[in-house]
């Protein structure tokens, strides 16, 4: 088979800059381009010559249908697909797409979760070009759609999706940044926020999934005995990826660099059948909209290949979760502000802005704990295999040795500028550059030389919650920095920010941490130091409607306290929703797949050991005996379960419907290591881990 070349291919299916060169008039595609890279309102005088050249342009390619694609609350993205075409007369067409088509679209907002703010006899809402994501061309098996990015609010202006308050979010902290760096005397210039979203998931043969009714439904098994071998021999991570899963990846790589998309990195995660693939670093916004479409890629591609990709972020007990890996960043005209300098200018600028990240973590760890409490994400955290649902950061020790000391008042600002060499032993091999910082995976917020990588985040998850929190709480905190900073005097400037620093770090140092995040001792020593440690759902939702958050969104102009109080409901009743779902499937799983073979197993045994016992036959009954009356012992648990489980979803108690169903997983995973293998109606988890 002939494989594209990549450097041709790449950006193929993007409305891009080369694109708009070809199709557009050059004033207008410098103007549209213009409105792109500047964040500049969009001229509507080139709207329909924009819209005509699109159309043209989708057409060429392929393209029958355009649609409006946007982010609702459900966390996935969504569309309706318009097509080009129109009856002109008798026996013709003709293909209209006009500017208004292009800027502006008018979906059901009633039928979109909106906590609230739209009804059924309520339904108008309103999608909006977004200019600054590239439009993009979205293939299937029988053609094309032309996909325009858009925002989507209701029609009486509350946003409901989650693109919105991200853009918001970005201005808030660009706003922010270039208070900040006016006061150590840089030009005015452009704040640009970056992403780099690392996807973990799992593969499973379609086959297999296809008979487990809780992955079909729920995304993760809800039974499942632990087999023998799991993770424990630590051979997978970074393992010799398998034919299947290779031409799987080859596949999905070559789908996303179409759209533009930079997919960097493949390899084999930590537990079996578990993968990982990262793009290189984008700014923020259109990072948020690849990393959509690469869950949809991965979802699309594994069906061609017979699998299926899961992106639960637990979807096996006993062997590691799946994560995004969020690496955020900001830069000011073209340099890294959380690269650490080469001189004294640079590092107090790097110093200033570590310490508005820092205090904005302490100050409001809470409002970005609820960015990443799911219900899938609550199995995952905390499970020594992902950061603790405790918020802190990780900054290495030789930062923390620098922060101590401007903490101590006895700080070079300078640093002594000497690289360190890392020696490996091998007369062959030079010495390497050793990194300012280690990896500590134990740390849901890490400095890694130069981001922070902020590992809590849920692989499902769409990233966007998760920035806009993190942009807005920096942005505050930058402002209140900013704030101090220019009330000092010129002449005493260095030593004012020393002191402002100092005072920063010295109010908020408890949420830096760098040892091990996985051990009880932590647990106990954040709550000693005044740490939340919200460990539920419900629990880390609840400070999204807290009115210190609410008052700081709305300060940002970032989002409205109905519009918070909107999103709280939602996620809340997502919350519920799946766990009552979940309880459902367990309870039809137990009930009409697993006691009917326990049961039919009882009798056959029980008929066995009565034709032993009737001719004499002594030698193996009393095993037999045994392990009839332990699986009659496990059908009776069976039995209760089940009828516990029903109790509670009687009621409105989601944690006692949880409570049930892990009680009840005892029991079904216990029974699995006893019954008859031939039997048992579930795929079983060495198959799962295995088959691909």
């Amino acid at each position: 088979m002939a494989i594209e070349r990549t450097d041709i291919a790449y950006g193929s299916d993007v409305f891009n800059e080369r694109a708009m060169r070809e199709y557009l008039a050059k004033d207008t595609a410098e103007a549209l381009l213009h409105t792109m890279r500047d964040h500049t309102p969009l001229d509507p005088s080139i709207a329909n010559e924009v819209a005509h050249a699109l159309k043209q342009w989708g057409m060429d390619r392929g393209a029958t249908h355009f649609t409006h694609w946007f982010q609702p609350l459900t966390g996935s993205t969504a569309e309706k697909h318009d097509a080009f075409f129109e009856p002109a007369g008798t026996a013709e067409t003709l293909a209209r797409f006009s500017g208004k088509n292009l800027i502006m679209g008018e979906p059901d907002a009633s039928s979109f979760p909106s906590g609230g703010l739209r009804r059924t006899f309520e339904a108008r809402g309103y999608t909006a070009w977004d200019v600054t994501s590239p439009i993009f061309i979205k293939r299937h098996s029988n053609g094309a759609t032309l996909c325009i990015p858009t925002v989507f609010c209701s029609y009486t202006g509350e946003v409901l999706d989650k693109k919105t308050p991200l853009l918001r979010s970005m201005q808030a902290l660009d706003r922010a940044v270039r208070k900040l760096m006016a006061c150590f005397g840089e030009p005015d210039g452009h704040a640009t926020i970056t992403l780099g979203a690392e996807q973990e998931y799992f593969l499973v043969d379609r086959e297999l999934w296809l008979r487990r009714p809780d992955l079909v439904q729920c995304g993760r098994t809800l039974f499942g005995a632990s087999p023998a071998r799991t993770q424990q021999l630590e051979d997978h991570y970074f393992g010799s990826i398998k034919p299947r899963v290779l031409a799987f990846m080859e596949d999905v790589e070559r789908e996303l660099w179409r759209l533009g998309i930079p997919a960097k990195t493949r390899h084999n995660e930590t537990a079996p059948a578990q993968f990982e693939m990262a793009p290189m670093f984008e700014e923020l916004n259109l990072a948020v909209d690849h990393n959509m479409l690469i869950m949809e890629t991965l979802r699309n591609v594994a069906e061609r290949h017979g699998f299926v990709c899961l992106l639960h972020e637990k979807p096996y007990a006993g062997v590691n979760g799946s994560g995004k890996h969020n690496n955020w960043s900001v830069a000011y005209n073209g340099k890294n502000l959380l690269e650490p300098g080469g001189n004294p200018q640079e590092n107090a600028i790097f110093l200033a802005v570590l310490a508005s990240v820092i205090r904005a973590i302490d100050l409001h760890a809470d409002i970005l704990r609820a960015s990443t409490a799911t219900l899938g994400n609550e199995s995952r955290l905390g499970a020594l295999e992902a950061p603790p649902a405790i918020i802190s950061i990780f900054v290495g020790d030789d930062l923390a040795k620098v922060l101590q000391r401007i903490e101590a008042g006895t700080a070079s600002a300078a640093g002594d500028g000497k690289a360190r060499k890392l020696r490996i032993g091998v007369d062959t091999l030079p010495p390497l550059p050793r990194d300012a910082t280690d990896r500590n995976r134990t740390s849901p917020f890490a400095f890694t030389g130069n981001k922070f990588e902020f590992r809590a985040p849920g692989a499902s998850q769409n990233c966007s919650g998760v920035c806009m929190v993190l942009n807005t709480i920096v942005a505050e905190s930058m402002e209140v920095l900013a704030e101090a900073i220019g009330k000092v005097p010129k002449r005493r400037f260095h030593e004012g920010l020393g002191k402002i620093l100092k005072a920063v770090l010295k109010d908020h140092k408890r949420v830096i941490f760098n040892g091990d995040g996985y051990s009880e001792a932590w647990v106990r020593e954040a709550a000693r130091r005044g740490l939340p440690n919200l460990r539920t759902v419900p629990e880390a939702l609840e400070p999204q409607i807290a009115e210190q958050n609410l008052a700081l969104f709305e300060a940002q102009g970032v989002l409205m306290p109905t519009e918070m109080h909107s999103r709280h409901d939602v996620f809340v009743a997502d919350f519920e929703r799946k766990v009552r779902l979940e309880g459902k499937v367990a309870l039809e799983i137990a009930r009409g797949m697993v006691v009917p073979v326990v049961a039919r197993e009882v009798a056959d045994l029980a008929k066995s050991l009565g034709a032993m016992e009737s001719v004499g036959l002594t030698a193996g009954a009393r095993c037999m005996r045994e392990t009839a009356e332990a699986l009659g012992n496990g059908l009776e648990a069976l039995h209760d379960g089940c009828a516990a489980l029903e109790a509670t979803l009687g009621g409105t108690d989601s944690g006692a419907i949880q409570a049930a169903m892990a009680g009840l997983r005892t029991v079904v995973d216990a029974l699995e290591t006893r019954v008859d293998d031939a039997r048992w109606p579930l795929p079983k988890y060495r198959e799962l881990l295995s088959v691909h």
